[in-house]
């Protein structure tokens, strides 16, 4: 008896490289598009995301993301987050070393809901599947 997996998303984006290092990136489903380019501290002007910069940067909506369809699951009136992430690079051979992002929460969540979310937060799927080797240090902040 064979198991049923589930099936896959598979998403299709396309690239098209431009020169000095800018890419412009769109995505299948949507047709939405948007540039990438290299940092400044490598080659690049700065003008826009870095493919590095987008991984923080999915980090931290898929972290937001994951908790809002989970307290919607659960009937939990979540509100706004507001989230920041910064990005460290570790010396040559470059690569990200670790991903400090800050989520600040709305008020009014229970103890138990708070404790929850947090955990749904830090297991995202994008949390999940960053190497071991990346160091992911995540707080979460309310207000008094």
């Amino acid at each position: 008896m064979s198991q049923q997996q589930p099936a896959a998303t598979g998403v299709v984006m396309t690239l098209v490289s431009h020169p000095q290092f800018k890419t412009q990136l769109t995505h299948g489903p949507s047709g939405s598009a948007f540039a990438t380019e290299a940092p400044r501290d490598n080659g690049g002007t700065g003008g826009s995301f870095s493919p590095t910069d987008l991984v923080g940067a999915a980090l931290m909506s898929c972290a937001v993301t994951t908790m809002h369809l989970f307290a919607s699951r659960e009937g939990i009136a979540l509100g706004e987050i507001r989230a920041r992430v910064e990005k460290r690079m570790t010396p040559p051979p470059r690569r990200i070393g670790e991903l400090v992002l800050d989520i600040q929460m709305p008020a009014g969540l229970s103890a138990e809901h708070r404790a929850r979310l947090e955990q749904v937060g830090r297991e995202c799927p994008v949390a999940r599947s960053l190497h071991p080797d990346v160091k992911l240090p995540l707080s979460f902040s309310y207000p008094d």
